[in-house]
């Protein structure tokens, strides 16, 4: 991985190289040396016994997780995870820190701290919150019929309190139908008025998976991938991802490039000043700093300390 990775980088240096790399069981990387990190929930539970502890460890993780992924040539991760444990939602479950949103957005920034001590930036996801739902968004829609009032005074609150602390954020594939009947990543009101202009959110704003069964279905209706992309983009988005369909030759993702060149081509699409405004912001979340080897890291004073905080 490390070799291909820079092979990619020696064509294109600013291609932004990510993966969804959490802790607990959305871990990507196992093998060959890999820090098996603690689930978020397991700092949650040591917060309810030492918050100080519970912060350090945050950090310690943070910093393993990027400084481990930075030296095989990945730039960033889709972490960390900011829905609240409702103890509702099997797809999110221990991938939470906590119940209280207090408690999320404290370990969740020292996570970000880690994270940033190793040249990384991070994502908040998922916006305004997964947590309540019982639906796995991976292959169904969910809905949250709560109130815009409730939900901004509950799942929505760490997304306020980090502000500027966040570098990314990644929309639901969730419905809240008292909010917008469309998907949270499809929404112009979640993305634009909530997330940028009440909370004056200014990064990066990722879609969720396209290839997941709910990041098509706008208003009854099953997208192709490209149309899709383009619903997200329109909506506020910043970057559409479609993940795991590297296989039949690469034909899914022949047909996304496909369909964006017929939308440009039928003026249903054309590079603006929002576009651009995107790039930087694309561009803004490359790591900070050289990385380290892997023998270096791992013999690095910085990282043997963080490791041997998670080994409690």
């Amino acid at each position: 991985m490390t070799a291909l990775n820079a092979e990619i980088k020696a064509i294109r240096p600013d291609l932004l190289i990510c993966v969804d790399h959490e802790g607990g069981r959305v871990q990507r990387f196992r093998s060959d040396g890999f820090t098996h990190l603690p689930t978020m929930q397991s700092l949650g539970e040591l917060w309810m016994r030492d918050a100080m502890q519970a912060t350090q460890v945050a950090t310690a993780a943070g910093q393993v997780l990027a400084g481990e992924l930075r030296a095989c040539g990945v730039d960033f991760s889709f972490a960390p995870v900011l829905d609240l444990d409702h103890g509702r939602s099997t797809v999110i479950g221990t991938r939470s820190f906590h119940r209280d949103p207090r408690v999320v957005a404290l370990l969740a920034k020292s996570l970000m701290h880690g994270m940033l001590l190793a040249g990384m930036r991070n994502c908040g996801k998922h916006f305004p919150g997964h947590g309540w739902v019982n639906a796995d968004s991976h292959v169904e829609i969910p809905v949250d019929r709560r109130s815009l009032k409730a939900i901004l005074a509950d799942d929505a609150r760490p997304y306020d309190w980090l502000g500027g602390a966040l570098a990314a954020v990644m929309p639901a594939h969730v419905i809240y139908p008292k909010v917008d009947s469309r998907p949270a990543g499809f929404s112009p009101r979640w993305l634009r008025e909530i997330l940028r202009g009440r909370f004056g959110f200014d990064g990066a704003i990722f879609s969720d998976d396209l290839s997941m069964e709910a990041g098509r279905y706008i208003d009854g209706e099953l997208l192709s991938f490209a149309d899709a992309a383009l619903a997200a983009l329109g909506a506020g988005c910043d970057l559409a991802l479609l993940c795991n369909q590297s296989i039949g030759e690469g034909r899914p993702l022949d047909e996304f490039l496909d369909g964006f060149e017929a939308a440009e081509r039928a003026g249903r699409w054309q590079p603006s000043a929002e576009a651009r405004a995107s790039e930087a912001r694309r561009r803004g979340l490359l790591p900070q700093g050289e990385p380290v080897d892997w023998q270096a890291l791992t013999r690095s004073r910085g990282y043997l300390d963080a490791r041997r905080l998670l080994d409690i």
